[in-house]
């Protein structure tokens, strides 16, 4: 597994080439609505990732955001959001992620996640600890009142905008600070380097959350839906992600806003 992990960093890292190489004509496209946008970098990013990674692991299921066949019923699943933050992509924001989970019987056992304009690489492999950089990165202990916040805002559900901002404005009142990254495969990254305390987002789709996921629990923190239930990762989930002390203050938070 640890060969296997490196080779999934390696072919990551190959990917950040495809992004950083971007011109000025991205090729945007409008997917289900006017803020859910696609580029051909996207799909660029995703055929080099699906076969790059199948060749590792020709027996897995690939899952990913652009139009792959959804074999989460292997027992291996790799499961792909080729850039994370494509509007920010598109904008020029570097805060975009390539991120890469795989999952065995359901269960997330090794996550990478890339920011290719920074050049972090955050790494995890279950039971091994979670790395920037080659570096171990772990959560802090500060409770939510000395935290800074991250929220999502599910921005293709409007129907959740109200709730989602209900929940950030708390967070302000009850934190230092709050950040929106629009990239939740970075979003969890950052608590888990400690950089924030606690994360949340209405409604996700795996992709987004999957490699993360495991590099923050990883890196001590806890990450659940927003009721406290196990991630799914066959469906969209909603999520709650914080450090020890800050994860049951977060989600009492969310149930006081309904």
């Amino acid at each position: 597994m640890e060969q296997l992990h490196q080779s999934i960093i390696d072919a990551v890292r190959e990917a950040g080439v495809i992004v950083r190489s971007a011109d000025e004509d991205k090729g945007v496209k409008e997917k289900s609505g006017h803020q859910d946008l696609v580029t051909r970098y996207d799909g660029a990013v995703q055929r080099f990732l699906e076969e790059r990674l199948l060749s590792l692991l020709p027996e897995a299921g690939f899952l990913g955001e652009e139009d792959a066949p959804n074999h989460t019923e292997r027992e291996w699943v790799f499961i792909v959001d080729p850039i994370d933050g494509t509007t920010n992509f598109i904008k020029g924001i570097p805060i975009v992620g390539i991120s890469v989970g795989l999952a065995h019987n359901g269960q997330m056992e090794q996550g990478v996640v890339y920011n290719p304009y920074t050049d972090e690489m955050f790494t995890a492999r279950r039971g091994h600890g979670a790395f920037c950089n080659g570096k171990p990165i772990s959560v802090t202990s500060n409770p939510l009142a000395d935290g800074i916040s991250f929220f999502g805002t599910s921005l293709y559900y409007p129907e959740l905008g109200d709730r989602s901002f209900a929940i950030a404005k708390k967070l302000f009142e009850s934190s230092l600070d709050v950040r929106r990254l629009g990239a939740a495969s970075l979003d969890l990254c950052y608590v888990a380097a400690g950089r924030g305390e606690c994360y949340f987002e209405c409604s996700l789709f795996p992709w987004d959350y999957a490699a993360g996921s495991l590099i923050l629990e990883e890196a001590g923190g806890i990450v659940t839906d927003m009721t406290g239930a196990p991630l799914r990762y066959d469906r969209k989930c909603s999520l709650a992600a914080a450090n020890a002390a800050s994860h049951q203050q977060l989600l009492d938070l969310i149930a006081g806003c309904g």
